[in-house]
């Protein structure tokens, strides 16, 4: 545009001139007039630079339009940019928000099966501390119980004892001994039996109280105390020392040499074959009749009889200590599977056979059981167990 305006300008500038020049050649009266028409061209002339200066500005008005609009479209583009970043922002934000909420309701569902979870630990927590609290009073109660009908056995022990030899000597028609009438009255003992013009002392003891840690060393002193009874010469130098059968795990010795005489600690269930091991001898009618295979079939007898009823004593001890050992490593178990085991526990109860004071036990009865329980074996297929048990040989010490 700025061109054209120039264009222009020459153009009319060079109109003039010709047409001054014309007028000149063709008539000088129009010379007059040169002044005027130089004013006139200068006057032109300074609109031409006029327009030249503002033709110079529309210039730096153009360029300075030009890199506007170039900054206007780098900032155009800049704004696109910033417009979609921020939708993206925007778009980032509501995900945002949104992951936000989800995780504000999922904290709070957390918290409420967390508290949920809690009371139902407390509750549960609760309800095993009561299990536990009762399991313990149980077996508090248990224990009392035990240890009221150990006190109660202790107490009628004596009895017992006396009740069991004389149904024994009932039964095998031995003389049995009362205190009234055992021939010494300065010394008499709880029990006592006449084989072969013999006095055999059976002398019942038990614990005083339910500390058992003592009874062992009781029972030492009780062996010496009997000398009283060994003395007189119809007296047998073996004496028995009967004691109560859940006391055998206290006694580390049972039997002594004194000396004079032999002291041997048994407990009820070993009376009758004690007894009738002694009554053995009574089938010969003098001593001094007996070969010296039959005193040794004698002596062998007794001496089983004394090693079976110790062995016997002595397994049950072992199994004993193997048995509290296992209990005590149950206790390792999970907490479910001791709970469980507890539960099955209480539950279970063991009926052992009855024993009555008028019913005695027949060795017969006993017999049958055994070959009733080999022949279920052998029906069953059951194999047999070799049981590789090493026990602590205590025979030396005694």
């Amino acid at each position: 545009m700025e061109v054209l305006i120039i264009i222009l300008l020459i153009t009319l500038l060079g109109a003039v001139i010709f047409f001054n020049t014309r007028k000149k050649e063709d008539n000088n009266p129009i010379a007059l007039n040169i002044e005027e028409e130089k004013f006139k061209i200068t006057d032109l002339e300074k609109k031409v630079a006029g327009k030249e200066v503002e033709l110079n500005t529309l210039k730096q008005n153009m360029e300075i339009a030009k890199t506007k609009l170039s900054s206007f479209h780098q900032i155009k583009l800049e704004n696109a940019q910033l417009q979609e970043r921020l939708k993206l922002i925007e778009w980032e934000r509501n995900d945002l928000k949104n992951k936000n909420t989800r995780l504000v309701k999922d904290e709070e569902t957390r918290n409420e099966m967390l508290r949920k979870s809690v009371a139902s630990s407390n509750t549960l927590q609760e309800s095993l501390e009561k299990e536990r609290q009762r399991i313990i009073d149980d077996r508090l109660k248990e224990q009392a119980v035990n240890l009221a009908q150990q006190k109660q056995t202790w107490r009628e022990h004596e009895k017992d004892v006396e009740n069991h030899i004389q149904l024994i000597c009932q039964n095998h028609v031995i003389k049995y001994v009362s205190q009234e009438d055992f021939p010494h009255s300065r010394n008499k003992p709880d029990n006592a039996i006449e084989i072969m013009d013999q006095l055999i002392i059976f002398d019942a003891k038990s614990p005083a109280n339910d500390d058992l840690n003592n009874f062992s060393k009781y029972i030492k002193i009780q062996t010496e105390s009997l000398k009283k009874y060994a003395k007189h010469d119809d007296v047998k130098k073996d004496l028995f020392l009967v004691i109560p059968s859940n006391t055998l795990s206290v006694i580390k010795k049972f039997s002594y040499n004194i000396g004079d005489y032999n002291v041997f600690i048994i407990t009820k269930d070993a009376l009758e074959p004690i007894i009738l091991s002694l009554k053995k001898v009574e089938e010969y009618e003098f001593a001094e009749t007996l070969s010296p295979d039959q005193r040794d079939n004698v002596c062998r007898i007794i001496g089983k009889f004394a090693h079976t009823t110790k062995r016997r004593i002595q397994i049950d001890q072992f199994f004993a200590e193997e048995f509290l050992d296992t209990l005590q490593k149950a206790k390792q178990l999970p907490s479910e599977i001791l709970e469980s085991v507890i539960a099955f526990e209480n539950a279970e109860k063991l009926n052992p056979p009855v024993e009555k004071r008028k019913k005695p036990i027949i060795t017969n009865d006993l017999k049958e059981k055994s070959l009733q329980i080999k022949k279920e074996i052998q029906i069953r297929e059951i194999p047999e167990i070799q049981a590789n048990i090493e026990f602590i040989d205590d025979e030396k010490s005694d």
